[in-house]
């Protein structure tokens, strides 16, 4: 029997998602994931600029669209993500 390949990923739930942002943005920001609360807001806690955040984008586009296939972050919702916790709700309302 050949070993697997490809390991399937079970759902992700909402702790998934924090830490997976979580994750990335600290790997961005050059932070510790732990220094990453779900309550800070991204300009104003954590330092992040436009660029970040775009960055944050895409790695969590890459990363979930291996989950949920076509899972994208609409530009136009950009603006309305202030907070990781913007974020998190983003993600995992459109994962359901």
């Amino acid at each position: 029997m050949p070993a697997e390949t490809h390991v399937e990923q079970g759902p992700l739930d909402r702790d998934g998602v924090v830490q997976i942002v979580r994750e990335r943005l600290a790997d961005i920001l050059e932070i510790e994931p732990s220094d990453i609360n779900e309550g800070d807001a991204f300009a104003d806690d954590l330092d992040a600029d436009s660029l970040a955040l775009i960055e944050l984008v895409e790695s969590l586009e890459e990363e979930l669209g291996e989950r949920t296939v076509g899972f994208r972050i609409e530009d136009e919702d950009l603006e309305d993500l202030k907070t990781v916790r913007d974020a998190v709700d983003y993600v995992v309302a459109r994962l359901d």
